[in-house]
């Protein structure tokens, strides 16, 4: 067996593991922290996990790979599983996930092999005896290759080890490939790419580390030039060397930086063009695993220079640094804060804190106004933010920085898509719940900057429509970006509607003047998301200052084409239709269940203002478009004003068909409509309901008006005849339900408002005596 004391010798990060075995109580119990390796179980030929303590290299766990499915992986940093044997339950918390990636990978890979050579031994035919590797020389390629090329899973870990057994290995294999190459044996090169492309795909951490070495890696590259599938020469070395130059922009002087630097790149490209098409997943995981650690040792080693950055900052802030090196030096620092990914939230939140307590935010303020640097200013802002926005919106908030201005100008030029990006992060509303960070963010940007941007929309627009003055041209992006901007505000901050309908949205819709249809499509979609708000000043508003003209206009003036604008014209159209009915149905909905009928048509009105306002004073513009769906439906809701405070609709009925039975008020409205000669006031006497109405509400002249003509008016006998069935009918159902029974009521009062004599009934009175009494005072 190959000692697992192997694993002992490779401190990486991603192989640091807390071993956790679960107790009675059902609680996890810590065994202790140790360095985490594959390799084959004593006395067997299984392959195994080991965990060596880190301190004293005691081994905390040996685990036997199992073919059953008993490994679990979560939260991208944790391996459990459940022991066959003795039924414990056991995990691995890793300290990073490119570690526990690597292992589950392992384990994956080591479950399917271990699963096929049940199935076919002769594919693991590679000799199991194998104690040592043949001597490294051109004779004995066709030997290695044979091992390196044929082996099983378990050959492959054994080969392993005995690779990493022998120190000078890998060194001598690199002598003969130069060699070959010195003395042109072409067979012989294609065999040592294959060898070191077998080498590689044994994914052995610590022989990747080995082999990507400073001492090796160049002539691991120069292997692989000699693929013999290939159809031509390939030249990977002199792409690295030669095609790529490192550029210092300020002296690092530490040599192990400078190494872990080139090392990076090298396996990186090798990755990714090199090996693209040969790598499988977990080999490719644990190239990038040794990249992230690279990343994460460069920033360290840098961030514990104290005099590193503080030179960096000097230099960026000197007036006598030329603007091609200031240039440089943002791209690098932008670099610089791009490696602090690989690190772990608590490091890089602590590394930018750091970096924000030595300036620089202060540098990239000066730097965002040179040329060159604003796209690499504002990926680094990015970077922070996507960290944690609190680090930049404790900076802007300061009355002394010119940051956010410059972040506004920056909207309003050719690179304002990444600006557009950083409002957002910076106004979102998880901001604006965050307290005073996120209000005073959103107070200054309105207050002291969308006036800046509604300006830069009105100086972008000329004064008539089609105008293509060279003043007016261009700014395409920027414009998109802006109202971008400002439909993500409506959309955040709601309260601020008031705000930019007062102080942008007509100005906003001057873009209508502009030729380019997705600008004037743009400002389409700021209205449309400044209607989505509701408010009811924004409709009061809309109406009075006739807002939607300019609209109406380009829509009448391609109304008849089929592209992105007409289609946004319409939408609006069509929003404004369905929101109002919606207003009105939910109103509806109150009314039938809260009984909220003394503001009925008020809200009515309010809901179905920006409707009649449409078609009141666009329908002659929008009538030769009636074959459109959008357009016709305008029209078809023009029925909606006979709901209105001239309708003779009853809510009160649609109270008493809610509940699914026919009520006092369905025989009421029966006998309404089987009168249709009758006058209003003789119709007003025959309802039992009378009072209920909401209508009479509105002006108690009315009432006097009807008492007038109900004198001057005399029933016919067949006409009392249906209003005594009717009450008899009336008075049977309120029996049958209770919860109508205070509209009886109702009757009272509108006998006693139309001028008649009632007593309020007597107990013992039947209800039938009752309405016979009413009658009888009413022909007297």
């Amino acid at each position: 067996m190959a000692a697992p004391g192997d694993a002992q010798s490779n401190t990486s990060s991603t192989q640091r593991v807390k071993v956790y075995c679960l107790d009675k109580d059902g609680k996890w119990d810590d065994r202790g922290t140790g360095l985490v390796s594959l390799d084959y179980v004593e006395r067997s030929e299984e392959l195994g996990l080991y965990v060596v303590d880190e301190d004293d290299h005691e081994t905390l766990l040996v685990h036997r790979i199992s073919t059953d499915d008993i490994y679990r992986k979560q939260e991208d940093t944790i391996i459990s599983w459940r022991e066959p044997e003795g039924s414990t339950e056991l995990a691995l918390s890793f300290q990073e996930t490119a570690g526990c990636s690597h292992i589950w990978n392992h384990i994956c890979t080591m479950q399917r092999n271990l699963h096929f050579s049940s199935l076919n031994s002769k594919s693991f035919s590679c000799p199991t005896e194998l104690r040592e590797l043949p001597d490294v020389d051109i004779s004995n390629l066709p030997q290695i290759l044979e091992i390196v090329t044929e082996s099983g899973i378990k050959g492959q870990m054994r080969l392993a080890g005995l690779m990493l057994k022998d120190v000078k290995f890998f060194d001598n294999l690199m002598n003969v490939f130069e060699m070959c190459e010195d003395l042109e044996k072409l067979d012989c090169l294609h065999m040592m790419f294959n060898i070191v492309k077998g080498i590689i795909s044994l994914n052995s951490h610590q022989i990747l580390e080995k082999i990507l070495g400073d001492s090796l890696i160049m002539k691991v590259i120069g292997s692989l030039e000699y693929d013999p599938d290939a159809p031509q020469s390939l030249h990977y070395r002199n792409d690295v060397t030669t095609h790529v130059v490192f550029k210092e922009a300020i002296p690092i002087k530490n040599p192990m930086v400078l190494s872990k630097i080139h090392q990076t790149y090298r396996i990186g490209y090798l990755k990714d063009v090199i090996l693209s098409r040969v790598v499988d997943d977990a080999t490719a995981t644990s190239l990038d695993s040794i990249i992230n650690a690279n990343k994460a040792a460069i920033v360290t080693l840098l961030k514990d220079d104290s005099n590193f950055f503080q030179e960096l900052f000097a230099r960026l802030r000197s007036p006598s640094t030329s603007v091609e090196s200031k240039s440089d030096l943002v791209h690098f620092l932008h670099e610089f804060c791009s490696l602090s990914k690989s690190l772990e939230m608590e490091l890089k939140l602590r590394l930018f804190k750091e970096l924000i307590d030595k300036g620089i935010f202060d540098v990239i303020g000066e730097v965002l106004q040179l040329p060159d640097t604003q796209h690499a200013s504002a990926d680094i802002l990015l970077i922070f933010l996507t960290a944690d926005p609190k680090l930049l919106r404790s900076y802007l908030v300061k009355p002394e920085t010119p940051l956010l201005g410059l972040l506004v100008k920056g909207l309003m030029e050719d690179f304002g898509v990444k600006m557009l990006e950083i409002f957002r992060i910076l106004l979102a509303s998880r901001a604006l719940s965050a307290g005073a960070q996120g209000a005073n963010i959103m107070d200054i940007f309105c207050e002291k900057h969308i006036p800046e941007l509604v300006n830069f929309i009105t100086t972008s627009c000329p004064e008539k429509p089609g105008d293509t003055s060279e003043s007016t041209s261009g700014r395409v992006s920027s414009l998109l970006n802006i109202c971008e901007l400002l439909c993500f505000c409506v959309q955040q901050d709601p309260s601020r509607t008031t705000f930019l309908l007062q102080n942008a949205t007509e100005k906003v819709l001057f873009l209508t003047r502009r030729k380019e249809k997705s600008i004037v499509a743009a400002a389409v979609r700021f209205f449309r998301t400044l209607l989505s708000v509701l408010d009811e000043n924004v409709q009061s508003y809309v109406v009075k200052k006739n807002l939607l003209k300019p609209i109406i206009d380009v829509f009448v003036a391609g109304g008849n084409h089929d592209d992105l604008l007409i289609s946004s014209i319409l939408a609006l159209l069509e929003h404004i239709r369905k929101v109002s009915i919606f207003i009105l149905f939910s109103i509806c909905f109150l009314v039938v269940f809260l009984r909220t009928y003394h503001s009925f048509f008020c809200v009515q009105a309010k809901a179905t203002v920006l409707l009649k306002y449409v078609v009141d004073t666009f329908w002659d513009q929008l009538a030769p478009f009636e074959h459109r769906t959008s357009i016709q439906a305008l029209k078809n809701e023009q029925c909606i004003e006979s709901l209105g405070p001239k309708s003779n609709t009853d809510p009160v009925d649609m109270r008493g068909n809610s509940d699914g039975e026919k009520s006092a008020f369905d025989s009421s409205t029966q006998k309404e409509g089987a009168n249709p000669h009758n006058s209003n006031g003789e119709a007003a006497s025959s309802s039992p309901l009378r009072s209920e109405r909401v209508l009479d509400y509105e002006d108690d002249e009315d009432d006097d008006e009807d008492n007038k003509t109900q004198k001057q008016t005399e029933d016919s006998a067949k006409g009392r005849e249906k209003r005594c069935r009717c009450r008899e009918d009336e008075q049977e159902e309120c029996k049958k339900k209770p919860k109508l029974c205070p509209t009886i009521e109702g009757n009272k009062n509108s006998t006693e408002r139309d001028g008649g004599e009632a007593k309020e009934p007597e107990n013992a009175r039947s209800s039938e005596e009752n309405n016979n009494s009413v009658d009888e005072k009413k022909e007297s």
